[in-house]
Formats: C-alpha cells, sequence, structure tokens
C-alpha cells in the first residue's frame, strides 16, 4: 500500500472518529432537560424523606411540618421547589399531566382511591420513588416508605406529571 494511500486512510479515520465524537457531545445535550428535572425531582424526595416518622393528621394546615395528611405533604414538598398544587388529593390528581403507569418517573404523582370511598374517587396521593417505591402520609405510619403493591397495588387509579 502507498504512503498516500495509508494517510488518507488514517486522514478518514481520524475525521470519522472526530465526527462521530461531536455527534455524541451534540447528542449529550438533549438529555439536560431531563437531568434539571430529575434534579427536582431529587431535591423533592430528598426534602420529603427528611419528614420520615412525621406523624399523620388528617386535615394537617398547609405550610405545617409538625403533622402531615397526604395531601399537605405532597403540597408541602412540591411547594418548596416552586410546585404550586392544590390543598387536596383529588383537586392535585387534576394538575400536570397524566402518566400510565408502565411510564411512571420519580417525582411523579400517584393516587389511589380510599376503601371508604365508591369507584375510583382519589382519597390518597403519594410521591413514586422508582423501582415501584412511593414516599407518602398516611395513617398507621405517618411518612413512609411503601411498596406499589398489594394495598396500593389495589387501590392505584392514576398518576401526574407535574415536574
Amino acid at each position: 500500500m502507498s504512503l498516500k494511500r495509508t494517510v488518507a486512510r488514517k486522514v478518514v479515520t481520524v475525521s470519522l472518529c472526530a465526527i462521530v465524537g461531536f455527534a455524541g457531545l451534540a447528542m449529550g445535550q438533549a438529555p439536560q432537560a431531563s437531568a434539571a428535572k430529575a434534579t427536582k425531582a431529587d431535591s423533592i424526595i430528598k426534602l420529603g424523606k427528611k419528614y420520615l416518622g412525621v406523624k399523620y393528621r388528617f386535615g394537617a394546615p398547609s405550610g405545617a411540618t409538625s403533622s402531615f395528611d397526604c395531601s399537605s405533604f405532597t403540597q408541602y414538598i412540591y411547594g418548596k421547589y416552586g410546585v404550586k398544587l392544590p390543598r387536596v388529593s383529588s383537586s392535585q390528581a387534576t394538575k400536570g399531566r397524566k402518566i400510565t403507569k408502565a411510564n411512571l418517573k420519580r417525582g411523579d404523582l400517584v393516587f389511589f382511591k380510599s376503601p371508604k370511598r365508591t369507584g375510583n374517587k382519589i382519597g390518597h396521593v403519594a410521591v413514586y420513588l422508582g423501582n415501584n417505591k412511593i414516599l407518602h402520609s398516611y395513617p398507621s405510619r405517618g411518612v413512609a416508605y411503601s411498596s406499589l403493591t398489594g394495598y396500593w397495588k389495589t387501590n392505584y387509579v392514576t398518576a401526574r406529571r407535574v415536574l
């Protein structure tokens, strides 16, 4: 093989590597919007975790941190990051964009029916953490983690993306 041909191949190879590298860099820019959302979701979840064990109180007032019900909890932690939510879970279920259960992401709100209510009337809200886990406030444990299995799977109604 001639020297010219060898040099030409190396130039082509280096050029292709540069093009692929620059394309990769350009493609790497697009996920930044998602990263910003993930950061906000992570911040909200991190704040929520600070309240693990705080007691449940039905009708807990907005802004109070000595006790929470499910919707005052989500209203408080999302509100700290600029996401305004109504006070009650059924109203929170009308905000944002509807998400299928298969497309849940960290920071999505998940809604459940109450066994005391008929049909699919919303009676509870939680924050989706990923890996089939939620963070919420409920009577028997206060602010706690739960798995989207058993009771929570049976009573699941819908989810909304507000971030």
